[in-house]
């Protein structure tokens, strides 16, 4: 096959980010010789009018690309970064464990993702949350028992491509029991193949029955499928698992191959290389390498490894060709639904009603009646090490939402490492609101919490991650950090829900 035909199609396989709000002019240029999807992020968002016009660019370069982001509507959020999603996250949508609903959410999430040019998303989350210790899963799980994360799955895709948009199930086989994030080394998923059936795969048999049009590969070594290579490079998991023993014919999408998790391994282009070798279909890459050079290095090194007899010329023609359907299924999707406006800046308002539903309180002794707060508050909320998954740039907590709604309430966040010896010190004599997240992961926030109640025994702690550490006279639970969530807590806190 001709040079110029091998970088056309080395190009359809790639997924890459940009910097800016505007079509960057190499985008536009690779999108005319044969770039088949690019994927956006919260950098590239400003507002609805702004997205839009930015995939309606993109698409008049291509009409068929595919364009893709990574909104799982919790508390990872590209849309609504700069406010909060405006929905609830998954953990929050299992621990109400409506499918209905779920399914309701995902289908809201997906006309508004539809409005704004985007076909495919890179959700939903399909990790069984096995280990709560998790360091990057935590709350974008639907939770811990496998039953339950399949029928959320399952709901999730079936609402979120009732809009047109497709579905992309992650990170296959399972990111869920395991104390590492991949973004920084390579997480190691033990169990026989027994568990794995049982646990990891039950979601992903859920996600393929309901249709799912795309399932991401994590970078996980499964010694029991695989002792050598992590599943996303790995074709007795790709193929033969994934392909053959499951059937499943869509799109298997990369994470992102910058990923310290095989790229400290195998090299940034090795391992984009060694994915298509295994069985992926499209490259996804420029979280953190976004620019043409890395999208250039990447094309090269696929080509050179066709050319090398590394990477078998019809196993890349079958990627682009898997590829070319997905944004065949995208096109014809956004042209048989109606056009629907972007949600208005209010956010959504199944999204804020579903986050109230998953709300819990676990009150007892000292802590009954202590509910609705009946004044000002002083409200400390403690900040633990971010989940690298979720933006820098997203805002969370409860001191905003409960000002609006008790005025003279105030607030002070602490970072883990420089907690006060007394955090209640600055109360004088509110009642005192004490926000953490994942508590039960971080020893320091322990002690400070302890050491709070200690002085303040009526405090309330709201845990805005998972509630494995449930502590406090009264504690307030609302399974995610969104701005729906956090809305959720105040409305409790002062009786307003």
């Amino acid at each position: 096959m001709p040079e110029g035909n091998l970088q056309s199609l080395a190009a359809t396989v790639l997924q890459p980010g940009f910097v800016g709000t505007t079509a960057p002019t190499w985008v536009r240029r690779w999108l005319g010789d044969g770039l088949g999807a690019v994927v956006l992020f919260a950098r590239n968002v400003v507002d609805s009018d702004q997205v839009a016009a930015l995939t309606a660019t993109l698409r008049a370069e291509r009409p068929d690309v595919i364009v893709a982001i990574d909104e799982e509507a919790g508390d990872v959020t590209r849309i609504e970064s700069g406010l909060g999603s405006s929905r609830p996250g998954n953990l929050a949508l299992g621990v109400v464990d409506d499918p209905a609903l779920t399914e309701a959410v995902a289908s809201d999430l997906g006309a508004e993702l539809a409005a704004l040019g985007i076909t495919l998303n890179y959700a939903p989350d399909a990790d069984v949350n096995s280990d709560p210790d998790n360091p990057v899963i935590g709350v974008r799980s639907f939770g811990a028992d496998p039953a339950r994360v399949a029928r959320h799955t399952a709901a999730w895709v079936r609402g979120l491509q009732a809009s047109g948009v497709a579905a992309c199930a992650k990170h296959f086989p399972g990111h869920g029991d395991t104390r590492i994030d991949s973004h920084h080394d390579l997480p190691r998923i033990v169990g026989d193949r027994t568990r794995l059936d049982a646990v990891e795969l039950a979601p992903f048999r859920a996600a393929l029955s309901a249709g799912v049009q795309a399932v991401m590969s994590g970078h996980l070594l499964v010694p029991v499928l695989d002792p050598d290579l992590p599943a996303s490079l790995s074709r007795r998991i790709l193929t033969g698992l994934l392909r053959d023993e499951l059937g499943f014919a869509g799109v298997v999408v990369t994470d992102a191959v910058e990923m310290r998790a095989v790229a400290d391994r195998y090299g940034f282009a090795g391992a984009a290389v060694r994915a298509l070798a295994a069985g992926a279909d499209a490259i996804c890459v420029g979280g953190e390498r976004a620019d043409e050079d890395a999208a250039q290095q990447l094309r090269d090194a696929i080509v050179a490894a066709v050319v090398a007899g590394e990477l078998p010329e019809e196993r890349l023609v079958e990627a682009a060709k898997r590829v070319s359907l997905l944004a065949s299924w995208t096109a014809a999707s956004r042209g048989a639904r109606p056009a629907r406006q972007p949600a208005p800046g209010g956010g959504s308002a199944i999204g804020f009603a579903a986050a109230r539903r998953a709300v819990r309180i676990t009150t007892g002794g000292a802590g009954r009646g202590t509910l609705p707060l009946t004044g000002p508050a002083h409200v400390v909320e403690f900040e633990s090490p971010r989940n690298i998954a979720i933006g820098a740039e997203t805002p969370w907590g409860v001191a905003a939402p409960l000002a609006e709604l008790l005025p003279g309430t105030t607030a002070v966040r602490c970072a883990e490492d420089d907690a006060p010896t007394d955090p209640v010190a600055g109360a004088h004599g509110r009642h005192v609101v004490l926000v953490v997240r994942d508590l039960h992961r971080h020893p320091l926030v322990r002690a400070a919490v302890t050491r709070a109640l200690a002085a303040r025994p009526d405090a309330v702690v709201v845990e805005l991650g998972v509630p494995e550490l449930v502590t406090g006279a009264v504690h307030v639970a609302t399974h995610g950090a969104t701005r729906a969530s956090s809305r959720a807590a105040a409305e409790v806190l002062t009786g307003a829900g």
